[in-house]
């Protein structure tokens, strides 16, 4: 059973990290695999992992952690496709800077669009992790919102395959 929690904590932190790990279907084999496993323990788990696991992007928003220097950009002669696009002085850019502007006016707002996103997925839990540390939301606020809709969309995911199961 600790060799489970373990596994699973490894598995949502690096899910947080990386995009491509879904954390999702992991849950729903743990609920289908191991039926006696409580779900609130998985969705708790899982719910303080993929904080834990945000918040670093938070973090790195914020500016509080510097990135390595592999991860900056580097200067190129030629312009690129993408810098005529998103480039200093492009409408791109300018409503780029208009939306953090607004983000650090209002940066309560982001506390709405963070707990929906923890808990139903959309917007990305990712980019709202990100968009809440530009925004300068405190921390405490990131991490209640974070942990409150991970923790049920979690359990529930958990719960699910003992559900489905239930009906037939």
């Amino acid at each position: 059973m600790l060799a489970l929690v373990g596994l699973t904590f490894g598995v949502a932190f690096g899910s947080a990290l990386v995009p491509f790990i879904s954390i999702e279907m992991w849950v729903v084999g743990v609920g289908a695999r191991w039926p006696g496993v409580s779900c609130f323990l998985v969705g708790l788990v899982v719910a303080v992992a993929q904080v834990l696991g945000k918040l670093l992007y938070f973090y790195a928003a914020r500016g509080d952690i510097k990135l390595p220097k592999f991860m900056h950009r580097k200067e190129k002669a030629k312009q690129s496709r993408l810098q005529r696009w998103f480039g200093p002085g492009t409408r791109m850019h300018r409503w780029g800077d208009w939306i953090h502007a607004k983000c650090r006016a209002h940066p309560n707002w982001m506390a709405g669009t963070h707990a929906v996103s923890s808990l139903v997925g959309v917007p990305p839990f990712m980019a709202t992790s990100v968009l809440a540390g530009l925004a300068g939301m405190s921390t405490v606020m990131f991490v209640v919102t974070g942990m409150v809709g991970r923790f049920a969309r979690f359990s529930f995911l958990a719960a699910s395959p003992a559900m489905v199961m239930a009906w037939f």
